[in-house]
């Protein structure tokens, strides 16, 4: 079985990215309001996440967000995550993970994948279609990918930034440091944009 499936069936590896996202919220959290340089406070707001085990933690059903408490300011300041890409339905780890195995995406790992994540082969088409065409494109991988030496093999994405983040071992640590480095889409959608 792919390292990547197994993964997607661990429940450590969700608990992890929980911990992160608290970590991150916390850092906003102390950091002023950017408007008026007011408290902020929680303001957390739901989500429905697509994907992972059935044994989420009940965090997973919200998205970090705080506000400020200042009348008459009250702006809201969104941390980062690792959790959520973008405004994704899925989780970022599961959109990363089934999207890198699509050179070898048989019948097996397809059916696999519904019965663990849920995701049909349609979306995993259009996660496959957003790598190759429209992420190489976008102001964020213009931004980073100069970072990558040597280059990541545009043409596979996400597999080959998985394998150059690799720190020696498939499997977790790779993912982590993938989601990490994608934490500005999860609050700028904007990045997504094509460069051009």
């Amino acid at each position: 079985m792919s390292w990547h499936l197994k993964l997607l069936g661990e429940a450590k590896f969700y608990h992890v990215l929980d911990r992160l996202d608290e970590d991150l919220a916390g850092m906003a959290r102390c950091e002023p309001c950017r408007h008026c340089g007011g408290v902020l406070h929680r303001a957390h707001y739901p989500r429905k996440p697509r994907g992972g085990p059935r044994n989420l933690p009940k965090s997973y059903e919200k998205r970090a967000s705080l506000c400020c408490a200042v009348d008459g300011c009250r702006h809201r300041a969104t941390p980062p995550s690792v959790r959520f890409l973008a405004r994704r339905v899925y989780l970022g780890g599961v959109v990363v993970l089934a999207s890198a195995m699509q050179d070898g995406l048989s019948g097996f790992r397809t059916k696999r994948l519904k019965e663990l994540v849920g995701v049909s082969r349609q979306t995993l088409e259009r996660w496959r279609i957003w790598w190759q065409e429209a992420f190489p494109s976008s102001r964020f991988w213009q931004s980073l990918r100069g970072r990558f030496m040597p280059a990541v093999d545009e043409g596979q994405l996400p597999a080959s930034m998985l394998e150059r983040l690799d720190a020696g071992e498939q499997g977790i640590w790779s993912v982590l440091a993938m989601l990490r480095l994608m934490q500005p889409i999860s609050t700028a959608p904007w990045l997504e944009a094509s460069a051009s």
